[in-house]
Order: C-alpha cells, then sequence, then structure tokens
C-alpha cells in the first residue's frame, strides 16, 4: 500500500475543515480529489505531505515519503532550467534529468533561466521536477494551473508511465486528465459540522 489515511482530521486556520476522512491508495492507482472550493483539498494535501499537523487520525506513507507539488512552483529564477532539474535530482539522490526534460518538452529551453520562463513553461518545470525525485507517491494540487491543452497532454502522460511503472498519484484537480487509472474521491461527506455558538473559546469572536 502507497497511502493509507485512516479517520483524519485537519484544519485551516484553527478550524477544523474536513473529519473522517479515510482513504487508500496502492500502487498504479490514482485518485483524484473533488469538491467545492475551500472545502478542503489543498489542506488535505498538505497535511498528507507533512507541511502541516493533523488534527487526529493516522497517516502511513511509503518509507521514503512523498512527493509533493503545491501552487508554487518552487523554482529558483537565476538557474537555468538545466540546473534548476539538475539541483533538485542531486537531492533526492537522482542524477539523470534527460527524462525529465523529454517528458514536459523543456529540452530547448534547458539553457534559459527560470526567470525568463513564461507561467505555462515555469508550470512545466515544476512539475519535472517530481520525475527527478525517485519517489513513488505523488501528491499533486491543481497541477495543470497555467498548462496549455498540449502541456496537459503531457502531464498526463507522466503520470500515465509513473503509475505504468508502480507509482501512485493522488490529486487535486478539476480537470479531466483522461486516467482511465484515476478514481474520483469526493470530500463532501468529509467537511467537517461548525461548533455550535458557544463552543469552541478559540473559534468565538474570531470575525468579530
Amino acid at each position: 500500500m502507497m497511502l493509507s489515511v485512516h479517520d483524519l482530521a485537519v484544519a485551516r486556520g484553527g478550524i477544523t475543515i474536513l473529519d473522517g476522512v479515510s482513504l487508500t491508495l496502492g500502487a498504479g492507482e490514482a485518485l483524484v480529489l473533488r469538491g467545492p472550493n475551500g472545502i478542503g483539498k489543498t489542506t488535505l494535501l498538505r497535511t498528507i505531505a507533512g507541511l502541516q499537523p493533523d488534527i487526529a487520525g493516522r497517516i502511513d506513507l511509503p518509507p521514503e515519503g512523498a512527493a509533493y507539488s503545491g501552487h508554487a512552483d518552487g523554482l529558483k529564477a537565476t538557474l537555468t532550467v538545466r540546473e534548476n532539474l539538475t539541483f533538485w535530482a542531486r537531492i533526492y539522490g537522482q542524477s539523470d534529468i534527460a527524462p525529465a526534460l523529454s517528458a514536459m518538452n523543456l529540452e530547448t529551453l534547458a539553457d534559459r533561466d527560470a526567470q525568463n520562463l513564461s507561467a505555462g513553461q515555469k508550470r512545466r518545470l515544476g512539475l519535472a521536477r517530481l520525475l527527478v525525485t525517485g519517489r513513488r507517491l505523488w501528491l499533486l494540487d491543481e497541477p495543470t494551473v497555467s498548462l496549455d491543452t498540449a502541456s496537459v497532454g503531457l502531464f498526463a502522460e507522466s503520470v500515465r508511465a509513473h503509475l505504468a511503472a508502480g507509482g501512485a498519484a493522488l490529486m487535486a484537480t478539476h480537470i479531466d486528465l483522461g486516467l482511465d487509472e484515476a478514481t474520483i474521491f469526493d470530500l463532501a461527506p468529509f467537511r467537517a459540522k461548525p461548533p455550535r455558538p458557544g463552543q469552541g473559546g478559540d473559534f468565538d469572536g474570531a470575525f468579530a
């Protein structure tokens, strides 16, 4: 099992927004988080990634952890595309960045500074970092933002290849990536009930 989440509760701004979330993800599987804006997709992913504490529950990850891609691209502006990928590859103990450059169609941009890339190109470079982490579990928050149709297709192929190689992916996206392997996971049933007036001292008067 790549990921096991049991009875998880997560909070934003000190207020519990999701409660009782349980899910599992095995090798070769992809799960797409769905729900209205503000329900907690980003918060859930950040909690699973270990970027913020949970309120309750249990999270079991692979021993090496997971690769997380959030809204920020995490690029070093003054480094080239090649240098950015080489930096991250070395961080994760990898060496070959050629497959990542090819997968996200970055070969012709390899020697361009990241600060001189378009928004879509920066996003492709940010996603290419996933391919040099060596991590089997990917956690992806709206990965297709700023991508054109062709680039969305490239990303979908990268996810498909990752799954075929025994990887797994948990994604929050409103875009249909055309992945038959993906299962939809609706977060609406796990929306936490708001505290009643007079309960929760930290909540009372928060909006006064």
